[in-house]
């Protein structure tokens, strides 16, 4: 246990240093490219928060704690490979990035979880070309940075079926956006950077019901609610006039402009979920999910971004899993879990009078390590977002994810030494 602890501080300590966990330019907008919560399993099922079991951590809903009968170390990462394109180039990007590291902890009628994640991220590398009757001009945006969430959350049981849960969880970060506008023919350019601080506390509360229909079948419920927070964002910008060398390259005035810039708050609005679903224990399972958010509550940074807005949006989930034989002890394929899922989102973000649609496919499997009670959780991703219409972006992305989850039995007063 020790040593586990000072793995995950050392681990921690290295996370919360600034990782770029995108590639997308719509993490321009809002507060980033908002993360999925959960573990890997979940993730290969389209991202379900109703798939929970007695075993593996289900960061997506605190009631789901309770659940627990072993004690639970997760941790998880993704590979992006992001192809983007407009209606006149294509580009492609890779990321890697950590999604989470958490501990699960079973104490009777209670049980509890800690961790740390990213909640959002931001990276872009862009650029747009205007070209008038008298000269051509560039304007290069990048952006990088992201708000970290450290959380914790307990569940209890209420009754043998259900369980209710709650979450606090402490989101910090900085965001730093830069944009470079200059034309071929003048060596000189300007340089705007904006820089956001941004610290705010907020909550998630789930209940999770489960039932068993004779000795072989079962179903689950699950409702999570996330109330509206408010995050302080404190800003700051400078303009500096550049030199533009005749590699491309940028040579920054010595005396850059602080322009006074307002600190704001940043609605974070509430969110709903509601999940249920039905299977053969030990065996199979298929559910589905909705999530609701009044992402119309939702603003940018800045004031000054005049072609973007937010409508409320809604995700949906299909997704399930199938174990051959859970306790084979000749095929190890059969104790392999395969899972997989669908999901499709109207993020709420509006460009230019469009929206930003997202959809993907989810593969995964669950490879038994050492047992039946750590696993590594390997899966796949495929979707799209976005569009090429009205002069946007359509990224066609592919993710790699890769888990693991160590469950074991702690606490255990010995009979005998």
């Amino acid at each position: 246990m020790k040593k586990l602890i000072l793995v995950f501080l050392f681990i921690s300590t290295t996370y919360v240093s600034a990782q770029e966990g995108t590639s997308s330019p719509y993490s321009f907008y809002g507060i980033g490219d908002v993360k999925f919560k959960g573990t890997n399993d979940l993730r290969q099922m389209g991202g379900m928060a109703v798939a929970g079991d007695s075993v593996h951590l289900n960061l997506l809903n605190p009631a789901s704690y309770a659940k627990l009968r072993l004690t639970s170390f997760a941790v998880g990462g993704t590979g992006n490979f992001n192809n983007l394109s407009n209606s006149s180039s294509k580009e492609k990007a890779q990321r890697f990035s950590l999604d989470y590291l958490a501990v699960g902890l079973p104490m009777g009628k209670l049980g509890f979880s800690f961790g740390l994640m990213p909640y959002t991220n931001v990276g872009y590398r862009t650029r747009s070309e205007v070209v008038t009757t008298e000269n051509t001009k560039y304007n290069n945006y990048k952006g990088d940075g992201g708000i970290n969430r450290a959380f914790i959350g307990a569940g209890y049981n209420v009754t043998k079926n259900l369980s209710i849960g709650a979450e606090y969880q402490y989101n910090f970060g900085d965001i730093a956006t830069e944009s470079i506008v200059f034309m071929p023919n003048i060596i000189l350019g300007t340089r705007e950077q904006n820089n956001s601080n941004i610290k705010g506390n907020s909550f998630n509360f789930g209940a999770f019901f489960t039932k068993d229909i004779g000795t072989k079948y079962f179903i689950n419920s699950s409702l999570t609610y996330s109330p509206e927070a408010k995050y302080t964002s404190i800003n700051s910008r400078n303009i500096v006039t550049v030199s533009v060398t005749s590699n491309g390259s940028f040579i920054e005035d010595v005396n850059p402009l602080v322009v006074d810039v307002n600190d704001s708050k940043l609605i974070v609005p509430k969110k709903y979920s509601f999940g249920t679903g039905f299977g053969e224990k030990n065996k199979w399972f298929i559910g589905a999910e909705y999530t609701f958010q009044e992402n119309s509550n939702l603003g940018n940074r800045f004031d000054d971004i005049v072609n973007a807005s937010f409508e409320n949006s809604q995700k949906y989930t299909v997704g399930g899993f199938y174990i051959p034989k859970y306790n084979s002890f000749s095929k190890y394929l059969d104790r392999v879990t395969y899972r997989a899922g669908f999901r499709y989102e109207n993020t709420g973000l509006v460009i230019n009078n469009t929206p930003i649609n997202d959809y993907g496919m989810n593969f995964g499997l669950g490879l038994p390590v050492g047992g039946r009670l750590t696993s590594m959780n390997v899966g796949f991703e495929f979707g799209k977002r976005g569009t090429t219409s009205n002069n946007l972006i359509q990224e066609n992305y592919f993710n790699f994810t890769i888990g693991l989850s160590i469950n074991d039995l702690w606490f255990i007063k010995r009979k005998y030494d």
